[in-house]
Parts: structure tokens; C-alpha cells; sequence
């Protein structure tokens, strides 16, 4: 059936039984009832990669479903928080209603923001004046964040307050000048050194993407993918032809590689 527009009655009537649903099945269902915030978290990781993954694939079937586990998650933090008194899902919407208005001054208030940059600098701003808000411009970047992605946060925050590149053609010099560091560590092969100019040229390199609007780990899961397409053909082909692949010369395996290039995967 074809998805329809729903009323705004109809949005808060669905959310309530999700409500009612869940305050069942927390005193009913021997599962849901033990669980903590604590075993909790490692499924909440994992709903939030499979939501990821469906954006990637653009699947919005997949995305309808993923928000859904998602959003579990988020009710049935809320119902823990009840419980121990300490919050519920009308207190979490409060807070985050009064954080929106905060930060959109230029939405709320009488404040001025006509473009996009202008208002995350706005952002940053006011979340350093909050009461409880970050004390510092890079507080607020999660310890937990995969590499790439804090690496862009933490950049991104930066440049909010003006610690950037005047002009972002000056990132490429030091892209080249890590470049050639990590050669340099390469040739002593002192493994600390050149695990830590590893880091120093993905950093810089991530640094470019920001600058040039490229998402890093998006870029880095496509390859990843387009790898995946190609090497998959690769063991298929090798199969259909009786081979193993530990059995065939890199050469062979080139020109199948090369193969799966020229049909796009």
C-alpha cells in the first residue's frame, strides 16, 4: 500500500500507542522488563549502524524501519528514566523544544542568520553559554565516536570559532608536507612514529574533505562497498573456473579485477 500523509492528530495518536505499547510489554514481557540502560546500549549502537547503512543505501523502506528501532530505543530510555524518577519522554521533548529555541534565535528571537554557516557558528556560540552546556568548543565531541567522524567533528567545531584555513587551496600543503613525514618514518621504520604520521596524514586528509563539502565517511564507505562488489566478482569468477583464489598469480587476479572495473561494479 502506498504511503499517505498523515495528520498531525494521527502522528501524536500513532507515538501514544507506541507509549502504551511499551509500558505493556516493560511489565508484561519478561525480556523487556529486565533490561537497563546497560544492556541497552550495545543494541542501540547497533540500530543506529543499521540506520546508517539503509541512508547509504538510500532504501527508504529500510530507513522507515531502522527510525523505528531507533526510536524504541529512545521510549524505552525515557521509560527507565520514569521509572527511576528521574525523567520521562514529556520532560526529554521539554528539554529538547527549549534547546531548539535557544539555539534558533534567528527562527524565535530577533537575531540575524542568512546562511548556513552562520548559523552553526550561532550554534556553537550558544551552547557555550548554556547553563550545563560545554565549557569548552570541543567538549561536546563524543569520546565514543568512530575516528573518521570525530576527526570531522572536532575540525567542523574548530571552524565554528574561526580556527581554519583562510583559504581551503592551503590544505593541500599540508596534506603533502604529512605526506612526506610519514615517508620519512617509514624509511627508520619506527612503528610508533609511523603509526602516529599515519594519523597526522588521515587527519589532514579529512581536513580536505570537510573543506571541499565531502562527507569522509561516506566517501570511505562507498569504496568500501565498491571493494566489496569487486572482490566478490572476483571470487565468483575464480570459483566458476575451479580455482581457489590463494591458487591463482596476482596477474590473474588483476585482469578479473580489472574485469569487474569495466562492468561498473
Amino acid at each position: 500500500m502506498a504511503w499517505q500523509t498523515t495528520t498531525r492528530d494521527e502522528q501524536m495518536k500513532a507515538f501514544g500507542r507506541l507509549l502504551d505499547i511499551l509500558d505493556e510489554l516493560r511489565v508484561k514481557c519478561p525480556w523487556d522488563r529486565k533490561q537497563t540502560n546497560e544492556s541497552l546500549r550495545p543494541n542501540t549502537i547497533e540500530e543506529t549502524y543499521e540506520l546508517c547503512d539503509a541512508i547509504i543505501r538510500n532504501d527508504n523502506a529500510g530507513i522507515e524501519k531502522e527510525l523505528g528501532d531507533v526510536l524504541l530505543h529512545v521510549v524505552f530510555y525515557a521509560k527507565i528514566g520514569e521509572e527511576k524518577s528521574a525523567f520521562d519522554i514529556a520532560s526529554v521533548c521539554d528539554a529538547l523544544c527549549r534547546k531548539l529555541i535557544y539555539r534558533h534565535p534567528h527562527v524565535f528571537g530577533e537575531a540575524s542568520a542568512d546562511t548556513s554557516a552562520k548559523v552553526e557558528q550561532s550554534w556553537e556560540q550558544l551552547k557555550l553559554k548554556e547553563k550545563d552546556g560545554n565549557k569548552s568548543v570541543l567538549e561536546g565531541v563524543p569520546a565514543s565516536l568512530p575516528s573518521v567522524v570525530k576527526a570531522h567533528r572536532i575540525q567542523d567545531k574548530a571552524r565554528n570559532v574561526g580556527f581554519d584555513w583562510e583559504e581551503r587551496e592551503q590544505v593541500w600543503d599540508k596534506v603533502k608536507e604529512e605526506f612526506n613525514e610519514l615517508k620519512d618514518e617509514v624509511n627508520h621504520l619506527d612503528a610508533d612514529r609511523m603509526e602516529a604520521e599515519f594519523g597526522d596524514l588521515f587527519f589532514s586528509l579529512i581536513n580536505a574533505a570537510r573543506l571541499y563539502k565531502i562527507n569522509p565517511d561516506n566517501a570511505l564507505e562507498r569504496t568500501n562497498q565498491k571493494f566489496i562488489r569487486r572482490f566478490n566478482y572476483l571470487e565468483e569468477q575464480t570459483l566458476k573456473k575451479g580455482r581457489p583464489l590463494k591458487d591463482m598469480s596476482l596477474e590473474e587476479m588483476d585482469r578479473i579485477w580489472d574485469e569487474a572495473k569495466a562492468k561498473g561494479l
